[in-house]
């Protein structure tokens, strides 16, 4: 049986090792993998009272959700779309840095579920977009997805 540290490190290097390859689409459901694989961490490490592994695990998530997530939407292009997906990034942050400052894990579940469900709806516009050579704009195909 596969630990849970092995099951998270083989979940690290599967997203490390697609960014190379991915496509603009890919890339966003990397970031999203990328932030539930760091609040499972998180949980992990809350779990066993590890603070300062906690707080690593939450900054990368926090990171992500800002840095990768946020910082990619088209505000131009997509209109109120963007505008909401912001301010639930925006939540989510500030979910993640109060689960950090009061260790409550059910912020983390909370996120973690938000992120699997928008990266599932991610996912699935994915499987509808052409594959054309250069592809659409997948923040513009968000558009077509009530979040």
């Amino acid at each position: 049986m596969i630990g849970a540290r092995q099951a998270r490190l083989y979940a690290q290097t599967a997203v490390e090792t697609a960014v190379p390859t991915a496509d603009p689409h890919a890339l966003i459901l990397l970031l999203y993998d990328g932030a539930v694989v760091a609040i499972g961490q998180a949980i992990d490490c809350m779990q066993r009272a590890d603070v300062p592994g906690k707080g690593r695990a939450i900054a990368k998530a926090i990171q992500i959700v800002e840095e990768g997530l946020k910082a990619s939407l088209d505000r131009n292009s997509t209109g109120d779309l963007a505008a909401q997906l912001a301010r639930l990034y925006d939540y989510m942050a500030a979910r993640l840095l109060f689960a950090n400052l009061k260790n409550e894990v059910s912020h983390l579940v909370e996120v973690r579920d938000l992120l699997c469900g928008l990266r599932d709806a991610w996912a699935a516009i994915g499987a509808r977009r052409p594959h054309a050579p250069g592809g659409d704009d997948p923040v513009r195909l968000a558009a077509t997805v009530t979040v």
